[in-house]
């Protein structure tokens, strides 16, 4: 008997399909998409430029052979570098995600969507250049903005109801094929080159997650997002120049993704896409720490200014509980020695015995020279030894509920003469729901960042073009980018 398999070519899946018309032909028309991605441009540049200050990053920026200057190449803010549109968002990818403090996306699976503005900013830029050198039109800040908007959706919507941490692959799949998506569209690739672009995108090696899990968390977590967008914008050049596409790539029986890599598990969908994640999307903005922890955090500055008042300190506390959800649980919830500052921005012991201690949190509090200071360091291994945490349910289903979407953390700090002092913050500072309260601290948090790398009249030249959403949206992007140039 034959037991021949066809050759017969499928048509596309139709999770490519879906993800290649949104991208290439949904037309955004939220006020509040468009407000907020504002805001996520300026926040996620900001971040990009308080990354130049460890040299742990910039030991990785730049081009892949020193001193090469691309003509007409994407340019890397706060920086010098002049590159090819796949190093520059790798540059750009990496300084955004470098120390936690961008954007983020929580649902079955988390994310980060602003990572995707790696791909975008540098294609966006290059194309600009490229079009002015020849006579042409550039691209605008707009199109920046309408492609953020459209990575966040595709990113976080496919990320609501599955999970790839639970198959041990890391969520910058999700970074690769919104950027791939979008930059199909930046590059003006028809549906077919875009729909072979995203299956190459799926079809690629994906990042195991143990760079961000005991006992391997390790720096690699801090530019993954940068290789997966530079990736992005390698593979949607090779389908613009021509190179096929894999139809099945997610349903294939035995090769397909669905069944190496996702436990024979088809893709689950809450909604289609539209503008939803960029409307509900989360800002860091007081703490560069994991979202999970925000909450936490935020309840440790409280109980801070409480022992304050009261004439104590963190010596004082004989035990702290945690109640909080199943996913800080599942990533966060660490003991043991922590070896580096990305094990540490990844422990939410340590992230609540900073300000418990000293009544802040930064990312210079990650760094070996607070972590292991012969008088600092036992004082934060000591708290972090009485701090426990438990789940609470209640917090895990509000954690899923679309309508609440809550990242809730309750302390209960017992002290040594029996005084309990208890915190709970359901919602952080970034939240959709304290957007009012956030949005000014955000372009504080911005202004902040700005002083790192530029004299005062750069600095105001950008907030007036940044805050400005009509100037800013009619922007050349090569321009705008120009303005972070050194």
């Amino acid at each position: 008997m034959s037991t021949h398999i066809s050759n017969e070519r499928p048509a596309p899946d139709k999770v490519l399909t879906d993800i290649a018309d949104y991208a290439l032909s949904y037309k955004i028309d939220s006020e509040l998409a468009y407000s907020t991605a504002q805001h996520c441009l300026i926040d996620t540049l900001g971040c990009g430029l308080e990354a130049l200050e460890y040299p742990a990053c910039t030991k990785l920026l730049g081009p892949i052979v020193p001193g090469t200057v691309v003509p007409n190449g994407a340019r890397v803010p706060g920086t010098g570098y002049q590159l090819d549109p796949v190093q520059a968002a790798f540059n750009i990818g990496a300084m955004i995600r470098w120390l936690d403090f961008n954007d983020t996306w929580l649902a079955a699976e988390w994310g980060h969507p602003s990572d995707n503005l790696g791909g975008i900013l540098a294609t966006a830029d290059w194309l600009s250049r490229t079009a002015i050198a020849n006579g042409q039109q550039p691209l605008t800040m707009r199109h920046v903005l309408t492609a953020m908007i459209k990575a966040h959706e595709i990113q976080g919507c496919i990320a609501l109801e599955n999970s790839f941490n639970k198959v041990g692959l890391d969520h910058v799949v999700l970074v690769k094929v919104a950027s791939t998506a979008v930059v199909s569209n930046l590059l003006g690739l028809s549906r077919e080159q875009t729909i072979n672009a995203l299956s190459l995108a799926w079809v690629d090696g994906q990042s195991l997650r143990t760079y961000r899990h005991a006992p391997n968390t390790g720096s690699r977590k801090s530019w993954a997002a940068g290789d997966a967008t530079s990736r992005a914008v390698r593979l949607a050049l090779m389908a613009r120049a021509g190179e096929m596409g894999y139809p099945s790539v997610l349903t294939a029986k035995t090769w397909g993704f669905y069944d190496v890599s996702f436990k024979g598990q088809e893709f689950r969908f809450q909604r289609p896409y539209g503008s939803y994640v960029m409307e509900n999307v989360l800002f860091k903005i007081s703490f560069p720490a994991e979202f999970h922890a925000q909450t936490a955090v935020e309840a440790a500055m409280t109980l801070h200014r409480q022992l304050a008042e009261r004439g104590r300190n963190a010596s004082a506390i004989k035990s702290i509980t945690v109640r909080t959800h199943e996913a800080c649980l599942r990533i966060i919830d660490k003991k043991g020695p922590l070896s580096n500052p990305a094990d540490r921005d990844h422990c939410v012991q340590y992230m609540i015995a900073i300000p418990l201690i000293f009544g802040r949190l930064t990312a210079a509090d990650y760094e070996d020279r607070i972590a292991v200071d012969p008088i600092l360091g036992p004082r934060i291994d000591a708290l972090r030894a009485k701090t426990a945490c438990e789940d609470e349910p209640a917090f895990t289903r509000d954690y899923h509920d679309p309508e609440k979407r809550s990242i809730a953390n309750a302390l209960r700090v017992e002290l040594n003469d029996g005084t309990v002092l208890e915190e709970t913050v359901e919602y952080p500072i970034g939240h959709r729901r304290r957007r009012a309260e956030g949005l000014p601290l955000l372009v504080d948090k911005f202004r902040t960042n700005l002083r790192r790398s530029f004299a005062e009249d750069r600095q105001e030249t950008i907030i007036e073009a940044s805050l400005d959403r009509k100037r800013l949206e009619e922007m050349p992007v090569h321009a705008y980018v120009d303005l972070y140039a050194l």
